[in-house]
């Protein structure tokens, strides 16, 4: 493959699949690429991807821009889903990320999320003790998505049987959110989602303002700084957003790295043997094509990188499991290593940004894991093709047929 040839299409079947001989290839000849397909800018080098997550010369504020940029006729298709999103903290530069985040870090606190942990052993054996014994059934459906689902209910306070209606809300904003691509209705779907969601949350709110629980939803109505609280819809768009980024992420960690398990017997075992290795195993699926594919940015400083101008307002992707495959920072890159040290991948991000729930999303791996392999140790796929999530954002198997 020539450096001319060299072309990254996320909406192409076998790169949705396996991203990563292009992604690789651009890594080693053009680390800074102009892809096109995407108009924006794809970075794949460990240092070039930690720098645009940490620089001043990137925004994450890339909502508004593409908001402005629509047709009238588009804009007023998704405003509602842009309302709620543009408040996400993942989308705010400082200093309106720092107090957002500091308001919603007391819904994170070591205490709130150490709680959990029996909950999630509760959630994973129940689980567990529901899947068929000689038929094929889907881990990602039957098991994967409902332990995050659960514990993400119980830490917002929302009822257990609600997790369906808001897990297909979540599926319906992912649409709008990186994906790869273009369905005729996806602003339609994404911004219906946004709205059941909203108001969802918003009635939830009003109860916990009359009769506060111990959840995060409580502690977020009554969480207050030198600035005041957070507004109605802040509070909104932040019980979305860690109903959104705990779902999803955490489903996509527990299935590709049952994936990677399962697909490497000797790792496995190691695991079973070896309990201890429960944390570095986490960290190693996190890193070797974790849940994290991309994160975006967008240019608010032009700036040169590898001899290529990146213009202000240009986009960038920073691609995240490209990085975590940088021969100069990890030793045999593409091996799954479960006691890989150290081990600095940056699929949690880097910087101001670094995920709030990474504490919780290692937690749940750690409990699920071992638990799985120990009580179903000839839990096998059934098949080697599997298809991924069609977006460059969140990494993960769309489906995993497995027997026991």
């Amino acid at each position: 493959m020539t450096h001319d040839s060299l072309v990254f299409d996320p909406t192409d079947a076998a790169t949705v699949n396996n991203p990563y001989p292009t992604l690789l290839a651009l890594q080693r000849d053009d680390p800074a690429h102009w892809s096109p397909r995407l108009k924006a800018w794809v970075l794949t080098r460990y240092e070039d991807v930690r720098g645009a997550l940490a620089s001043d010369q990137m925004s994450v504020n890339r909502l508004e821009p593409f908001y402005k940029s629509l047709p009238p006729a588009d804009q007023s298709r998704v405003a509602e889903l842009i309302h709620y999103l543009s408040r996400w903290l993942v989308f705010r530069d400082p200093p309106e990320h720092t107090r957002l985040r500091k308001l919603l870090m007391t819904g994170f606190s070591a205490r709130a999320v150490n709680a959990l942990r029996p909950g999630i052993e509760e959630i994973t054996d129940m689980l567990l003790d529901r899947l068929p014994r000689g038929e094929t059934f889907d881990f990602v459906n039957e098991f994967a998505m409902q332990v995050p689902g659960l514990v993400i209910m119980d830490l917002l306070g929302v009822p257990r049987d609600q997790m369906l209606r808001l897990k297909a809300c979540s599926d319906r904003i992912q649409l709008f959110i990186g994906s790869a691509r273009n369905s005729p209705n996806k602003y339609d779907l994404a911004e219906a989602g946004a709205k059941e969601m909203a108001a969802f949350f918003r009635e939830l709110i009003a109860e916990r303002r009359i009769a506060p629980k111990d959840d995060m939803i409580s502690t977020l109505v009554a969480a207050r700084d030198e600035m005041d609280a957070l507004s109605e819809d802040e509070l909104i768009a932040a019980a979305m957003l860690v109903l959104f980024g705990g779902h999803e992420t955490t489903t996509n960690l527990l299935a590709g790295g049952m994936f990677k398990l399962v697909s490497h017997r000797d790792q496995a075992d190691r695991l079973r043997a070896d309990p201890a290795l429960a944390r570095p195993a986490v960290e190693e699926c996190l890193r070797l094509d974790g849940p994290s594919g991309s994160m975006a940015r967008v240019v608010a400083v032009s700036h040169e990188l590898h001899g290529k101008m990146l213009g202000k307002a240009d986009r960038v992707f920073a691609m995240i499991n490209a990085a975590n495959q940088d021969p100069s920072v990890f030793d045999n890159p593409g091996a799954f290593d479960i006691g890989r040290t150290p081990n600095r991948h940056i699929t949690f991000g880097f910087g101001t940004h670094f995920c709030m729930g990474s504490a919780l999303a290692r937690m749940e791996g750690e409990v699920v894991f071992p638990r799985v392999l120990d009580r179903y140790p000839t839990l096998r796929m059934v098949t080697e093709d599997v298809d991924w999530h069609p977006t460059m954002i969140m990494r993960g198997p769309r489906a995993l047929p497995m027997q026991i």
